[in-house]
C-alpha cells in the first residue's frame, strides 16, 4: 500500500487545543491573564523542557495541557466497508486573475468517497494550578460550556462527510494529591476526561465530471437498434462519417461480432446537442449555423452553457473528420464581435496529405499558389525543376493561335491549365500533375511557403478545415 497520511487524528486534537486555549482567570488585581495551552502528557521528561532543564526554575502556572490516552475501534458504528458514495460538484466560474467568481459554471467533479473507520479518542486535558481560586475559575468555565456536549468542525471542505464530531466529558478528577505536604510538593493538577466520536477516513477519489453533449439515435430506423455501443465501436462507426460526407447510401453501425448492422438512410439518424447548432468555418473564423443560415450567436453565451470553464486559447474545437478522428484547434472568442470564433488549429491533427504523381516524383505538397498573370515563370525555368504551382487562374486557351509567351515550353510549344489545376516544371516542361476538372475526391496538400494545407471539395481549394459541420460532428472540449 502507498503511504497515505492526511492528519486525521490531529486535525481532532487541534480542534480541542483551540477550545481549551480561550479560557483565563481573573488575578488579585483583578486582571484576566489567559492561561497557556500544550500539546503533551506532562511528564518529568516535558516537564523539565518547561524549566529549561535546569532545577532552579519552576515550572509555571497556570497552565492546560492536552494528551492523548486512547483510541478504540467504535464496532457499534461499523457500517458496510465497501460502500462508496458518490458526489457530483459543480464550481462557480473564476475570472482570469482568480479573485473573483462569475456567474458561471465552472469545472465539474465526481467524487467517490468510500466508508470510514469508526474510532473512539480519548484525550485528558491537565489542569496546573497554584491555588484552588484559580481552579475554581478554569473548571466552573469549562463546565459550563459542556451542557452536556460540545461539537467540534475539524474541516470546512463541503465533500469531507466526517468533519462533524462532538466531545463529551467522560470524567473529572478533581486533585492529583490529597493533602500538602510542605513546600517542596508538586503543583496541583486537576484532569478532565474527554470523549469524542471520530472517523479515519481512506482516500477519496476525485475526477472530472463526465457530461453528455451529443446523442446520436436511430429512432427512425426501419429496425430496431441492438448494439453494444461502446467507445472503440463509436469512434470505428460510419455514422459522423455519412453525416460529414452527405452520403445517401445505407448507415450503418458496428455489431459484437465485427459485422455492421444497417440503420436505415442517415435521415433515420436524430443528433441532439446543446441548441442543436451547426458550424461554419470561413478563414480560421468559426460561426454558429442553424437551417443553413448564420445566426450571429453569441459564442460567450453558448461557452457558459457547457460543463467546462472557457479558457482563451486553451479550451478546444474538436471536428469530426469521415475516418472517425478529429482536427483540434484552440479557440479565443472575439472580443469585437462575440459570434466569432478564432481557431488555432494544431497540424498535427490535420488529414494527411495526398500523394500526387509527377513527371520527375511523387509529391504530397506544392511550393507555391500564383496567379499566372501576375508571375514571370522563367525564374523556375531557368533555376529548378520538380516546381509544383497550384494556380489561381488560367493559363493559356485552347482558342489562342497563339499561346502565353511566358509560359511556353522549352521547344516553343504552348502549355494550357485551367484555374485551381496544380503544374509541374520538369526542367524541359510544364506539365498537369492535378487536373481540377476531372477530379471529384477530396484532395489535401501542403503549402510548402506557408506551410498552410488546403483541400480540393471537388468545386474549389479551401484550408483543410473549413467548411460546414453539421451537429454532432463537432464539439467544445477542455
Amino acid at each position: 500500500m502507498q503511504h497515505f497520511y492526511d492528519g486525521q487524528i490531529r486535525r481532532y486534537l487541534t480542534q480541542i487545543v483551540r477550545i481549551f486555549g480561550q479560557f483565563s482567570y481573573q488575578n488579585g488585581k483583578g486582571g484576566l491573564i489567559q492561561v497557556p495551552v500544550t500539546y503533551g502528557d506532562l511528564t518529568r521528561q516535558v516537564g523539565s523542557i518547561l524549566r529549561d532543564n535546569s532545577e532552579n526554575k519552576i515550572p509555571s502556572a497556570p497552565r492546560m495541557a492536552v494528551y492523548i490516552t486512547g483510541l478504540e475501534m467504535d464496532t457499534a458504528r461499523l457500517a458496510d466497508s465497501s460502500y462508496i458514495n458518490k458526489l457530483n460538484i459543480r464550481e462557480r466560474a473564476l475570472n482570469a486573475s482568480g479573485d473573483e467568481y462569475l456567474k458561471a459554471s465552472g469545472k465539474n467533479y465526481t467524487i467517490e468517497r468510500i466508508m470510514p473507520t469508526p474510532y473512539t479518542l480519548s484525550v485528558n486535558v491537565d489542569i496546573w494550578t497554584t491555588n484552588t481560586d484559580q481552579k475554581l475559575q478554569l473548571l466552573e468555565q469549562i463546565a459550563m460550556l459542556f451542557n452536556p456536549s460540545l461539537e467540534i468542525q475539524t474541516s470546512d471542505n463541503y465533500v469531507d462527510w466526517t468533519s462533524l464530531s462532538v466531545l463529551n466529558i467522560d470524567n473529572i478528577t478533581w486533585s492529583s494529591r490529597s493533602i500538602p505536604t510542605g513546600t517542596e510538593s508538586e503543583i496541583d493538577v486537576a484532569s478532565v476526561s474527554l470523549k469524542t466520536p471520530i472517523f479515519v477516513s481512506p482516500p477519496a477519489k476525485v475526477k472530472k465530471l463526465g457530461v453528455i453533449t451529443n446523442i446520436i439515435t436511430a429512432v427512425f430506423a426501419d429496425t430496431g437498434l441492438e448494439v453494444n455501443i461502446n467507445e472503440d465501436a463509436y469512434a470505428q462507426s460510419l455514422v459522423k462519417q455519412k453525416l460529414i460526407d452527405g452520403d445517401e447510401t445505407t448507415v450503418t453501425m458496428p455489431n459484437t461480432d465485427g459485422s455492421n448492422i444497417a440503420l436505415g438512410t442517415e435521415d433515420a439518424l436524430v443528433v441532439t446537442s446543446y441548441q442543436n447548432y451547426d458550424l461554419v468555418i470561413i478563414d480560421g473564423v468559426a460561426k454558429l449555423m442553424k437551417n443553413g443560415l448564420v445566426n450571429n450567436a453569441n459564442w460567450t453565451g453558448w461557452l457558459v452553457a457547457q460543463p467546462f470553464t472557457y479558457e482563451p486559447g486553451i479550451t478546444e474545437l474538436r471536428l469530426q473528420r469521415a475516418n472517425g478522428l478529429e482536427i483540434v484547434g484552440t479557440i479565443v472568442v472575439n472580443s469585437a464581435d462575440e459570434s466569432e470564433l478564432s481557431v488555432t488549429v494544431d497540424a498535427e491533427t490535420l488529414p494527411d496529405d495526398t500523394v500526387i504523381s509527377g513527371p520527375n516524383a511523387d509529391r504530397t505538397t506544392i511550393d507555391y499558389i500564383i496567379d499566372p498573370v501576375r508571375f514571370d515563370p522563367r525564374t523556375i525555368q531557368d533555376s529548378s525543376s520538380n516546381t509544383r504551382l497550384l494556380l489561381l487562374g488560367s493559363i493559356g486557351s485552347t482558342e489562342n493561335a497563339d499561346g502565353a509567351e511566358a509560359w511556353k515550353n522549352s521547344d516553343n510549344t504552348d502549355f494550357i491549365a485551367s484555374e485551381n489545376d496544380i503544374i509541374e516544371w520538369d526542367g524541359l516542361k510544364w506539365h498537369i500533375v492535378f487536373d481540377a476538372s476531372k477530379v471529384s475526391n477530396e484532395t489535401f496538400v501542403t503549402n510548402l511557403n506557408t506551410q498552410t494545407q488546403y483541400k480540393w471539395t471537388g468545386n474549389e481549394w479551401i484550408l483543410s478545415f473549413e467548411g460546414e459541420y453539421p451537429n454532432g460532428t463537432w464539439r467544445i472540449a477542455y
